[in-house]
């Protein structure tokens, strides 16, 4: 597997001018108040919905899927999905390659992430997860059976929880293997047999004259300036989604026999869309 990136090639930026300044105020300014103000009517409605209905969310799953939609139209990316959408009791599993993974997978599809549990405490990216139903989980051997029960509760609740089984990520050019600790969740007597997952690849399209890294962000990225070199571009590119065919857990014996499965039908469309 070759690296990120080498020594003599680091992460690619850009040099922000006034117009890319002025670009960043207008579709920053828009860009938080959708994304802030969505997050406060979806608190304002979860206040009825919980009492009502606990765990599920029948409702403000539409309101995150309505803010991950128009964001892409107020970043002016173009944003394109192929393939059925699971309608099976299941996970989600997705190559993943910048913060813009978030918005799009939500966009198409109501699901909920699964996310490592230090992400709660985070500054405005952790009050959005929580609000949003991200399960948050720890990587502590002895929390797996309690984890295993949340997974089962959200999953009967008809929950699809997505999450990213490289377990980083990259610059976008490629599909790191698949870590298999989280498929083992999906193997317990209480899941294996009404559970579904289904591959999905992300393919991100750059701007036109752009390295085709440009929407990558990994390693030691700051948030801020990617966001900000995200804005300032004058013509934007676009993401692909493609959703494959779900499979059923039971049809596998291990963990590692599922996660290899997932990892080659996500690889093989990122191999032939890629840039």
């Amino acid at each position: 597997m070759e690296p990120l990136w080498n020594s003599d090639e680091p992460p690619e930026g850009v040099e922000i001018g006034p117009l890319g300044w002025l670009l960043v105020l207008l579709r920053g300014l828009p860009l938080a108040l959708l994304v802030f103000g969505g997050l406060l009517v979806l608190l304002c409605v979860r206040l009825i919905e919980r009492p009502l209905y606990g765990v599920r969310r029948p409702v403000t799953p539409f309101i995150t899927q309505f803010v991950c939609r128009n964001a892409f139209r107020i970043l002016g990316i173009g944003f394109s999905t192929s393939g059925e959408l699971m309608r099976q009791h299941g996970a989600v599993v997705a190559n993943h390659s910048s913060w813009l993974d978030i918005f799009a997978l939500n966009a198409r599809k109501r699901i909920y992430f699964v996310s490592k549990a230090e992400v709660a405490g985070w500054p405005g990216i952790g009050w959005l997860a929580r609000a949003t139903g991200t399960v948050f989980i720890e990587r502590n051997p002895k929390k797996a059976r309690e984890q295993t029960a949340l997974f089962e509760e959200r999953l009967k609740a008809g929950h699809k929880l997505l999450f990213f089984p490289e377990g980083t990520s990259t610059d976008g050019l490629r599909v790191l293997p698949f870590k298999t600790t989280l498929f083992a969740a999906f193997f317990t007597p209480e899941l294996r047999d009404f559970m579904f997952v289904q591959p999905v690849t992300v393919v991100f399209h750059p701007p036109k004259g752009q390295s085709n890294r440009f929407y990558g962000w990994w390693g030691d990225m700051e948030f801020g300036p990617h966001l900000v070199k995200t804005l300032a571009a004058r013509s934007q590119g676009r993401v692909e989604l493609i959703y494959h065919e779900p499979v059923r857990v039971a049809g596998f014996d291990s963990r590692k026999a599922l996660a290899a499965y997932c990892e080659a039908a996500v690889r093989h469309a990122h191999e032939l869309a890629r840039p």
